[in-house]
């Protein structure tokens, strides 16, 4: 069965993004990239919510073919482009590309079902709306979140108004050279 895990950017305040969506002050550095690309290799799906999806899919797909490409981006884009990609969203329903599913309804059981038949870790970027849903249905099993140094005073939330109480347990915190500070928990 395959473990669910979150991967997420907030502010000391929680916020995810700026109110339109901006994320110009998420700190990254080679550190972070490189925790995130052990992650990704013992993943098989990636989960997102729309609008991650057209994120992700505007940019990994080619980023590759850059003359000038890091390695980071190296490795990410290699990883999307074979990994299977589930998205949640209504208003996708019907679309098809590459190695994507869409779900459009029964998240909750689609998640549940997707979670028994996976062998590696299903791993999700960002997705904060998504995430919060799937958190009051406490389908999480990892949260790795990276704190950064930053109090944006508003914007979008990773913790939804009507989330019911969840017991999680610190399994380990990683300081980035960059003040972010990583928290990783997993569920009681």
């Amino acid at each position: 069965m395959g473990n669910l895990v979150s991967f997420m950017h907030v502010s000391l305040d929680g916020f995810t993004a700026r109110l339109n969506g901006e994320m110009d002050w998420i700190r990254m550095d080679e550190a972070i990239f490189d925790l995130a690309v052990a992650r990704t290799e013992k993943s098989d799906t990636a989960l997102y919510g729309r609008n991650t999806h057209e994120i992700m899919k505007a940019y990994w797909p080619t980023a590759a073919d850059n003359p000038r490409v890091s390695r980071h981006d190296l490795s990410h884009s290699k990883w999307y482009n074979q990994v299977n990609k589930i998205v949640v969203s209504k208003t996708m329903r019907g679309q098809s590309f590459e190695k994507t599913t869409i779900i459009s309804e029964h998240v909750a059981a689609s998640i549940e079902a997707l979670k028994k038949r996976t062998v590696g870790e299903i791993i999700m970027f960002g997705s904060p709306a998504l995430t919060g849903s799937l958190m009051q249905e406490n389908l999480i099993d990892e949260y790795w979140i990276f704190i950064n140094p930053v109090i944006l005073g508003q914007g979008i939330s990773l913790y939804s108004k009507n989330l019911r109480e969840l017991r999680l347990h610190l399994t380990e915190h990683i300081p980035f050279a960059n003040g972010v500070v990583c928290l990783h928990y997993t569920q009681n």
